[in-house]
């Protein structure tokens, strides 16, 4: 069975398990997964401002949930499409099937909200600066609002990203966002986080982010979250993408990543 195959098989089946089986199953597996989003951005919360290479493709499959003492939200799986329009410039877009389930019997399982977005890296990395680029991003309200699975409002990200490699073995990038979250009893909040990348052999990496966020709702409060990942290179075209972490104010007790990603380079 390839890669792509088994993963497809494993999120079918994870979305069919009922509700106190999907919990006990999903939070070990990415425990165990993490140690099998020199790729950026994914699965690392935090980004870069690096596009696709002009005329190419990136195909992710991928699950982002999260875990709270009551509940358990995410998108199970998502679709990530990023394609390089033009040089330094890539379109963004994903389609999430999107999760909402507390631990006293409610579940819901729909479309959330689609993302959409433009890259542009406006300045190249030498040897001495870091490349710079911006990632604005618009939250389209696809999901239900009734069923915890959508905003119901447009919301916009604003970030300016950077990036500077240290040597072949040694990468880091951030920067900071600013997200504009209308809606009733929402309030406007900031992104800022940085992540540092260590390429241990030519197939395999691993990485640590750690950054900051403010209240996003008006009775909410701000946060410190962490995570640790990994990025296996299993040929060009396909890799395997890993994450997990938690919170360090908040009652965010795991948050985890696990992807698949498809890379096809533009034909000469």
């Amino acid at each position: 069975m390839t890669t792509k195959v088994l993963l497809i098989t494993i999120f079918a089946k994870m979305i069919y398990l009922k509700q106190r089986t999907y919990h006990f199953i999903l939070v070990p597996l990415c425990i165990l997964c993490m140690y099998t989003n020199a790729i950026a951005g994914p699965p690392y919360d935090t980004d870069d401002p690096v596009p696709v290479d002009l005329g190419s493709w990136e195909l992710y499959l991928s699950s982002h949930t999260l875990y709270t003492k009551t509940v358990a939200q995410g998108s199970l799986p998502h679709i990530e499409v990023n394609y390089g329009i033009v040089k330094n410039t890539q379109l963004h877009v994903i389609v999430p099937m999107s999760i909402s389930s507390d631990y006293y019997g409610k579940s819901n399982y729909g479309i959330g909200d689609v993302e959409v977005g433009v890259k542009y890296r406006f300045i190249e990395e030498t040897e001495y600066r870091p490349q710079i680029g911006i990632f604005p991003l618009c939250e389209i309200p696809s999901g239900s609002v009734a069923k915890d699975l959508g905003s119901g409002k447009t919301q916009v990200l604003l970030p300016v990203w950077l990036q500077k490699s240290f040597g072949d073995k040694w990468q880091s990038y951030g920067g900071y966002g600013f997200w504009i979250h209308r809606g009733a009893g929402n309030r406007n909040w900031s992104y800022l986080g940085w992540q540092l990348q260590y390429q241990m052999i030519k197939s395999l990496s691993i990485g640590a982010e750690l950054y900051y966020i403010t209240a996003d709702t008006k009775d909410g409060k701000s946060d410190v979250r962490c995570n640790i990942g990994s990025i296996i290179d299993v040929n060009d075209q396909n890799h395997i993408l890993f994450s997990i972490g938690r919170s360090f104010s908040s009652n965010t007790v795991l948050q985890c990543y696990i992807g698949y990603l498809y890379t096809i380079p533009k034909h000469e």
